[in-house]
């Protein structure tokens, strides 16, 4: 066989390894969920008047709080999927199977190809859960079939480099614990940005911040093309970040990718 084949049937082999360590570890999977769904049924449901109430005249009248805030918490769910990449990277690097997996004769990168995939799919997964619980709470989405293409495409990209920042969150970490709480931080960021509520009615400094964060031209990128509105030179942005954001990651695990976790 070829080299090209050899690496393809290498990552194959590793990726339906991960996928089933996925699915025999279902908790991992259930906080990626279960984060972004209890902050969707708080917001909704605890804040949603109050807070609606200051997103309609800003938004755009008629404005249902839900439309407003889901995007945010579906890129919430992208950076809450880093956290379990980085926890199963870290746990890999730690207790030696990756390792091991360099000792044997394989196309070494399918280890963190067969991560990077199987981590962006299980990201995939979680935030159509999202989505369909928002659906059940009333989410009504005005996307045309090219927005639809632009909201797999747009979260495509934010989970596979919110992935590989995960992965080098995990080979980078000396420890689970520093694992399971580096990516902490992004689950956190959408907050302080437009998911919650504009930055228009933040204060100056704050503001500033806001706009200017990677996780907001995503938000807003993914809000236009949901409710089929407007969204300016966001997606451009959005698109630089995600791209940035990949190449820091892969850059940052690959640095950490041969150090020897084992002692």
């Amino acid at each position: 066989m070829s080299t090209v084949t050899y690496a393809v049937a290498d990552s194959v082999t590793l990726l339906r390894r991960n996928l089933k360590n996925q699915l025999r570890y279902p908790t991992t999977v259930i906080s990626i969920i279960g984060i972004p769904v209890l902050f969707l049924l708080l917001f909704v449901y605890v804040f949603g008047n109050v807070l609606g109430e200051g997103v309609t005249p800003v938004a755009g009248a008629g404005t249902d709080y839900i439309n407003y805030v889901l995007p945010g918490l579906i890129i919430m769910t992208a950076a809450t999927g880093s956290l379990g990449t980085a926890v199963s990277t870290s746990v890999d690097m730690t207790e030696g199977i990756i390792a091991r997996f360099k000792t044997m004769a394989i196309f070494r990168p399918s280890i963190l190809i067969a991560r990077v995939i199987s981590s962006v799919l299980q990201t995939l997964a979680s935030m159509a859960v999202v989505f369909l619980v928002a659906l059940l709470m009333g989410f009504n989405p005005q996307a045309t079939a090219t927005g639809w293409l632009g909201v797999l495409a747009l979260l495509t990209a934010a989970a596979f480099a919110l992935t590989w920042l995960g992965v080098a969150f995990g080979l980078a970490a000396k420890t689970l614990d520093a694992a399971s709480n580096a990516p902490f931080p992004l689950i956190l960021l959408p907050f302080v940005g437009s998911g919650i509520v504009p930055t228009d009615t933040m204060p100056t400094g704050l503001r500033y911040f806001a706009e200017y964060q990677p996780f907001t031209p995503m938000i807003e990128t993914l809000r236009g093309l949901l409710m089929n509105t407007d969204i300016g030179n966001s997606g451009y942005i959005a698109a630089a970040w995600c791209t940035a954001i990949s190449l820091l990651g892969y850059a940052w695990a690959m640095k950490h990718f041969n150090k020897d976790r084992t002692h």
